[in-house]
């Protein structure tokens, strides 16, 4: 059952990520204004560097994904370093900005991977014992 919760999980993630990705590739204006911030040529680099730094965090997904599916031991390192990310950054973002959407959306995604790898891994454990 925390399999297919985490396997939920990780793909609405993944969805996500590709979202803001495409967004900040193909529409850099529109998803600035989306965050409040005005697109000109100032932005327009940092755009750039978040649009590849969100490609980067979208194959890590993807990899996790994969790696959950194929029930591969070496997952939880993957899960992991994505709840972490995602906590640090719903964190980050809150404590610097004041905006809870993202500590809700991004925190709670997070700890949930967490919680959910680590079930996921109890329950191997307990298999291997009986």
């Amino acid at each position: 059952m925390a399999r297919k919760l985490l396997l939920t999980v990780l793909i609405i993630a993944l969805l996500i990520e590709l979202a803001l990705t495409g967004g900040a590739f193909f529409a850099p204006a529109f998803t600035l204004k989306q965050f409040g911030v005005a697109y000109g040529p100032d932005t327009t680099f940092l755009t750039y560097i978040v649009a590849w730094l969100l490609l980067f965090v979208s194959l890590v997904a993807a990899v996790a994904v994969v790696q959950v599916m194929r029930r591969r031991p070496g997952f939880a390192t993957w899960c992991y370093l994505l709840g972490v990310w995602w906590i640090g950054i719903g964190a980050g973002i809150y404590f610097a900005f004041g905006k809870p959407d993202n500590l809700l959306l991004d925190s709670v995604k997070g700890l949930l991977i967490i919680i959910l790898t680590w079930r996921c891994q109890a329950s191997r454990i307990m298999a291997r014992r009986y």
